[in-house]
């Protein structure tokens, strides 16, 4: 049998989400590669799954390349899982399909869940044209992002840790505020996306609309922001869309 590398996306709150296909997929693969097999291997238990996990992560992605082509080129069905939504997708996975590709092996998607794709299209926000920018860099290269998203005139998405969200915005607000803070503008923040609990809030682009100063009620996990509703939201407007993850 040909080896093959399958990407499959796993739930992003909400177990329901797995696909059949991607089901079936893991239960006959021959190795799981998971960004945490700790993570991974709480999904495989729900799904009564019993298989080997290798961890597949940021930290060792480049090692693992050739071993992971080694099975695959012996006939070995792998799939790759991130703690959840579509691999590669601000997450490992695209130094492994690029890497298969140039050793001519089988590489499949499966459709499945990104956290993005919910979230933008239930925003209101304009979604017929849209700009993907996942993580800002840390460092290196942060400003030079700021100021390259504040050209854009279309919706676009970042993603952002809990812990840095606060931070996130009052660079928005310092680098580019002239460009971007204006009355056509709209914040939309969400997190849980899939869960019960999933919140959606509304802003203009003035950060104290949003910043509770006394430190609650929290939407996520250190995210102070104010949990409220804007009176006058127009769905025509123009923004960004923050998408928070762990």
């Amino acid at each position: 049998m040909e080896g093959k590398l399958t990407l499959v996306p796993t739930p992003i709150g909400n177990l329901e989400d797995i696909t059949l296909r991607a089901i079936r997929v893991l239960t006959e693969s021959d190795y799981i590669l998971a960004e945490d097999t700790r993570t991974a291997g709480q999904l495989l238990r729900h799904l009564n799954i019993d298989k080997k996990l290798f961890a597949h992560h940021q930290h060792n992605e480049h090692h693992a390349l050739a071993e992971i082509i080694k099975f695959l080129k012996e006939g070995k069905q792998i799939a790759l899982v991130s703690d959840a939504g579509t691999p590669a997708i601000s997450d490992p996975g695209f130094l492994l399909v690029r890497e298969c590709i140039k050793e001519n092996l089988k590489v499949e998607t499966l459709p499945g869940a990104t956290a993005f794709v919910p979230a933008l299209v239930n925003s209101g926000l304009p979604c017929d044209k849209f700009y993907f920018e996942g993580f800002l860099p840390v460092k290196k290269g942060r400003q030079t992002r700021f100021k390259e998203l504040a050209t854009l005139t279309s919706t676009f998405i970042i993603y952002e840790s809990p812990h840095r969200l606060m931070k996130t915005l009052e660079e928005f607000k310092e680098q580019i505020h002239t460009s971007l803070y204006d009355d056509k503008k709209q914040y939309i923040g969400q997190s849980e996306i899939g869960q019960k609990y999933s919140k959606l809030v509304y802003s203009n682009m003035d950060v104290t609309d949003m910043v509770d100063p006394s430190g609650g009620p929290y939407l996520s996990e250190g995210m102070k922001i104010l949990d409220k509703e804007i009176q006058e939201f127009k769905s025509n407007k123009e923004g960004f869309l923050i998408i928070t993850k762990k």
